[in-house]
């Protein structure tokens, strides 16, 4: 939802960490696997989510005041997000089947990488007054470091003694196969494949490290959370099929929660993003760059990345184990070729909409 588009003006434009860290007060606690999550239900049993009581009205002004101002927001065309693999189809194919342990791998892979997200409160947000022209007072931008980044993080892996989006899809999953046994290499797979990453290379050599690193960063989590549409859209579905979930209205509520959670970081990164793009950088010998050639072509080299590299490996990471899964279970001949024959077609657009600044 564009919370610019549905939202009433606010002149307040600044707030404190704590603001942006707050939850709404009374809600019925969320449980999860016996973990209490963040979130919780109101009293007409709506659930809401963690640390948006100032946060959704904060991304709202500061959209508005960009739009007031003449920018823009960053827009992802949606022909750009690649499909989930296994799809949907598929994946109640395998579990027809008696094939559990690719679908059961994906879901705590999925879990396992929003734990993950928590090193996002480690991005280093240099002092941005003096790397930019233009002021950022009453920004999403100005307090990316004042509680935007540990929000986002909270929301992923949980915070103190309150479970997030790691223990929630857990739940899911739990829910939906009854505890399912977790294949044993699930972690070790996942970090020898982040590990195999390539040294990322700099786009903006004149600008300072720090912020093309905070930048391209953003833009980078920006373009997997919108991608992560299909993989809540093939969660949802999936796991509230009666026919292959065991407590399908609960699993499926489970991962609609989080992708409740999720809309804030989508609107606050391309808020802050679009903020930059519309503003000037000062390079590292005091010269002019434009923030729309920055942002543009890091969103560019991002969006070409990922719209070919991301479901080539993660098609090459399903079928890698698939045929021992289908043997293990004592599949049917024939089944890989059925599974084949409902794959969904992905051509990657040639252009990603941002190729003028590249």
């Amino acid at each position: 939802m564009d919370l610019a588009a549905s939202a009433t003006a606010s002149d307040r434009l600044d707030f404190s960490a704590d603001d942006l860290l707050a939850s709404e007060e009374g809600l019925a606690p969320l449980l999860a696997n016996g973990v209490r999550c963040h979130g919780g239900f109101d009293a007409d049993g709506r659930y809401r989510s963690p640390r948006t009581r100032h946060r959704t009205p904060a991304i709202r002004a500061w959209q508005e005041r960009l739009l007031r101002e003449g920018g823009e927001l960053l827009q992802v065309a949606p022909e750009l997000v690649p499909p989930q693999y296994p799809n949907v189809a598929q994946s109640k194919l395998l579990l027809g089947a008696g094939v559990r342990d690719p679908i059961v791998r994906a879901l705590t892979t999925i879990a396992i990488v929003e734990g993950f997200g928590a090193i996002i409160r480690d991005v280093r947000v240099p002092e941005l007054a003096r790397l930019v022209r233009e002021p950022l007072d009453g920004t999403a931008a100005a307090h990316l470091g004042r509680g935007l980044f540990e929000a986002h993080a909270r929301d992923e892996a949980g915070h103190r003694d309150e479970g997030g989006h790691k223990q929630m899809w857990e739940a899911a999953r739990d829910l939906a196969f009854e505890s399912p046994r977790i294949p044993p290499d699930v972690l070790m797979r996942l970090l020898g494949r982040r590990g195999a990453g390539r040294e990322r290379r700099r786009a903006f050599p004149s600008l300072d490290e720090a912020l093309e690193g905070m930048l391209a960063t953003m833009v980078n989590v920006l373009v997997i959370e919108i991608f992560a549409a299909r993989t809540f859209e093939w969660g949802i579905a999936l796991l509230s099929d009666p026919e292959v979930s065991a407590k399908p209205a609960e699993a499926g509520a489970m991962v609609s929660y989080i992708r409740s959670d999720e809309s804030p970081h989508v609107e606050y990164l391309r808020t802050a993003l679009s903020e930059l793009r519309a503003r000037t950088f000062v390079t590292c010998d005091g010269q002019d760059l434009s923030g729309r050639q920055v942002v543009d072509g890091l969103l560019h080299r991002s969006l070409r990345v990922l719209t070919t590299s991301r479901p080539a490996e993660q098609r090459a990471e399903t079928r890698s184990s698939l045929a021992d899964a289908m043997k293990a279970a004592g599949a049917r001949s024939g089944l890989l070729e059925e599974f084949d024959a409902l794959e969904t077609p992905f051509t990657p657009p040639e252009r990603t909409g941002f190729e003028s600044a590249s």
